[in-house]
């Protein structure tokens, strides 16, 4: 998919990756413009160079899944970096869900198949970078060959999962009430600890149906939950 321009980060916390369910996590280092053709195609224009690989190389990464990184990233016409993930949020690395456009098209192929714990340097085209236009904001120019280093640190369950639609689909029947939601957000913000007004459960809960209950049915289906389309419900 086509993505944006950065926008700000998903909160580091448990509680804020769980809610990340509905409230779509948002992009990262997202291109404003994507590379046309098939996957294959794609994949062979990354070149990748794995720089370290543990003993124990479990989970690979995969369409659908939330990861947890480091990279920087550099120009290869000159070297110069323009991004760093070190130096934002704290130094904390970066959550994203792998394959669904929170990252350049390039990124998301370079980091499939991938273990915590890995190192790879990866060498992305224009065409599944920021192409043509570039990115001004982000120091990018036109037709930009980009090299990224990346330590991966975690490869976990996706926030649209199987298992993820299944915990909070208490009556089993595929689909998603208010109630089942509102329970979950109960139990969520019991888990996180916090004090909150009683209006911020009925504010999420209304946002969540305003953004994921396509048909207005009063339920999110199986279908209308599972956006990234990385399983079978």
């Amino acid at each position: 998919p086509t993505g944006t321009v950065p926008r700000r980060r998903p909160p580091r916390s448990d509680m804020g990756r769980r809610l990340t369910l509905f409230l779509l996590p948002l992009a990262l280092l997202a291109a404003p413009a994507q590379a046309e053709g098939g996957t294959a195609a794609a994949e062979a224009e990354v070149k990748i160079e794995v720089l370290h690989l543990p003993e124990v190389c479990s989970p690979k990464s995969k369409k659908g899944d939330l990861l947890n990184a480091h990279y920087d990233g550099f120009l290869a016409s000159d070297g110069s970096k323009f991004y760093c993930s070190r130096t934002q949020n704290e130094g904390h690395p970066k959550w994203f869900v792998l394959g669904v456009g929170q990252v350049i098209k390039g990124l998301d192929i370079a980091m499939m198949n991938m273990c915590p714990g890995e190192k790879r340097k990866v060498i992305i085209p224009p065409s599944l970078a920021y192409g043509q236009q570039g990115y001004a904001q982000g120091k990018i120019p036109p037709n930009a060959t980009l090299i990224f280093e990346i330590e991966l640190y975690a490869v976990n369950k996706g926030p649209r999962s199987v298992e993820a639609f299944n915990q909070i689909d208490k009556d089993n029947d595929k689909k998603l009430s208010q109630l089942e939601i509102s329970q979950y957000l109960k139990e969520e913000f019991a888990r996180d600890g916090k004090k909150r007004h009683p209006s911020v459960h009925d504010e999420i809960l209304a946002d969540i149906f305003k953004k994921n209950d396509h048909d207005g049915d009063g339920f999110i289906s199986a279908k209308e939950y599972n956006v990234y389309q990385h399983d079978e419900l």
